[in-house]
């Protein structure tokens, strides 16, 4: 123990004597020189690495060779030049890439899908002729002659040659108005009274091999007048739905459409029709029918075959595609769709400008008078269904259900089968082959075909070109741009630094650590002078430093 205290005693006597200096000699310290060292680090920034250096390290392929140590040569220009060059063609590769991204280009996918069952959709029919003339009354004569060509502005018949011997016979007699009262008369009541009766057009009907009746359809006013909707799906009624696909497992029915109680045509008005049969239109329960536009016609003396499929549309809203979704903003339809937005803008759009709305239109302004279809609801709606194409113009929806459809007909009666259709119905050949039409419309296979668009470019597409041409020109990656963009910033803020705008944070900041001892203050400064002046109660255990005393003053070991 003795000797280690003299060993201890001579180190510190040799300290002492290397610390000691003459009055004008400085003591250089070590740990005051680093602490300098850190003060001009502060006020002049870390100095980064040298281009040189920087590139060497670089993940980006071709630098280290630019920036090199060497002196310049035909292989650094070499190198400088075919790095330039794969940079130029990345930036068109990009260019090009994001042009074609921001046109928003999109495809359609195509796709079938089985299914165990399907929904059978709504069919809509109408008789191409509006009223029954045996159903035309003196009184609907009176208001509606003129409407419908019947009679002219005097109550006259216009063309007496033109008219069958015992239809003008009738029509004379119901024109006779000298001592006839007119009563009210509302159109509504004479579409529904005067139109074609689902029960006397009605020969048979079957679904799925089963008969169905007159009671299965439901009456709808269209611009036809009055119409019968079949599995409307309304009013309570299930949606019928089919198992299988082809013939005999759809809907089936044979027409009379009844061309004796056609309206002679002697004139061209909106109300009367010079074709005969019956128009049909198959769409969703979800849509209401816009037969006049979107229907098809069935002739009389065929058979139509019509095989559908249900197609389910999916469209892109913009800048992909031009649908919108859109809810219905209207007290007469519940669910939007192109057909329900049409006909209340329509409605709006009569009501507007007549003061009263068309039979088949929705809400609760009056009907139109005869005078106000031939004068202004007529003219307005042929307006906005031809010409005008900004006032009722409808957004696509987003999702849509219609049906594709493919028709074959075959004549209807056969030679063979004329005779025992006349007995059957009691009709002439010459009638069944007039009036009889059979519609058969039915599933060509049990599934939906789906049409959907997508975006044809996203942005992890672009995102990924962007990516594997950077890789394949200049050998670069998200990484690299970041490691180019730290080192940018190193040189940016050291060269800032030493214009002097580091400057005054520094000298904030050294200002802000306190009073800053000179070399002669730590000289003069003796720690053990102050650990000697504290009382001896000031000790330590023995099991803290062995091979000391049990007790003692902490100077003991520090001084």
């Amino acid at each position: 123990m003795a000797k280690w205290r003299e060993i201890t005693t001579s180190n510190q006597r040799k300290e002492e004597k290397r610390m000691v200096r003459g009055p004008g000699e400085t003591e250089r310290i070590p740990s005051v020189r680093m602490e300098l060292k850190a003060e001009e680090e502060e006020v002049g920034g870390v100095q980064p690495v040298s281009i040189q250096a920087f590139a060497s390290s670089s993940t980006l392929h071709g630098l280290a060779h630019i920036f090199s140590y060497e002196r310049l040569s035909l292989k650094r220009a070499l190198w400088a030049l075919c790095f330039l060059g794969s940079l130029a063609v990345l930036l068109c590769v990009c260019t090009e890439r994001v042009q074609y991204y921001f046109h928003y280009h999109h495809v359609t996918k195509l796709d079938e899908v089985a299914a165990s069952q399907l929904t059978f959709p709504a069919v809509t029919l109408c008789n191409l002729n509006e009223f029954r003339f045996s159903q035309v009354s003196k009184n609907d004569l009176y208001h509606a002659g003129e409407l419908l060509a019947l009679l002219n502005n005097r109550y006259e018949i216009p063309d007496t040659q033109m008219a069958d011997e015992k239809q003008l016979e009738i029509l004379q007699d119901k024109a006779n108005f000298r001592s006839f009262k007119p009563k009210p008369f509302n159109m509504r009541e004479f579409y529904d009274r005067a139109g074609h009766d689902i029960r006397d057009m009605l020969l048979s009907c079957h679904f799925r091999g089963e008969v169905c009746s007159a009671e299965d359809f439901k009456v709808v006013f269209t611009r036809y007048g009055k119409c019968y909707t079949f599995n409307s799906g309304r009013d309570g009624r299930p949606r019928l739905k089919t198992m299988k696909g082809g013939t005999g497992n759809g809907l089936e029915i044979m027409l009379d459409i009844q061309q004796d109680e056609y309206l002679p045509v002697w004139g061209e008005t909106d109300e009367t029709s010079f074709e005969a049969g019956i128009k049909v239109q198959i769409h969703s329960q979800d849509e209401p029918p816009f037969i006049d536009q979107l229907g098809f016609g069935v002739a009389p003396g065929f058979q139509t075959f019509v095989s559908c499929q249900e197609q389910r549309l999916i469209y892109l809203p913009p800048p992909w595609g031009t649908c919108k979704a859109v809810t219905m903003d209207s007290d007469f339809f519940d669910s939007y769709s192109i057909t329900a937005c049409r006909i209340d803008c329509e409605t709006r759009y009569l009501v507007e400008n007549c003061n009263c709305r068309m039979v088949h239109m929705p809400g609760d302004a009056p009907y139109c008078t005869p005078e106000q279809y031939k004068e202004c609801a007529d003219p307005a709606l042929d307006f906005l269904v031809e010409k005008d194409q900004e006032y009722c113009v409808c957004e696509m929806p987003c999702n849509l259900t219609r049906y594709g459809k493919e028709l074959s007909m075959v004549k209807i009666p056969s030679k063979a089968s004329a005779k025992y259709l006349a007995k059957k119905f009691n009709k002439s050949e010459q009638y069944i082959g007039e009036n009889i039409l059979v519609l058969d419309i039915f599933f060509e296979v049990l599934n939906y075909e789906t049409i959907e668009q997508k975006k044809a470019y996203e942005i992890a597409g672009l995102l990924g070109d962007i990516g594997g041409q950077m890789g394949l020109f200049i050998g670069a990656s998200i990484l690299t741009v970041l490691e180019l963009f730290d080192y940018a910033y190193e040189v940016i803020k050291h060269k800032l630094c030493r214009r002097g705008k580091c400057q005054k944070e520094a000298k904030r900041s050294s200002a802000d650590k306190g009073v800053a001892l000179s070399l002669d203050d730590v000289k003069r400064h003796n720690p053990c002078e102050s650990l000697r002046g504290h009382p001896a109660g000031m000790t330590y255990a023995a099991n803290i430093l062995p091979h000391h005393p049990a007790r003692g003053t902490f100077e003991d070991f520090t001084c």
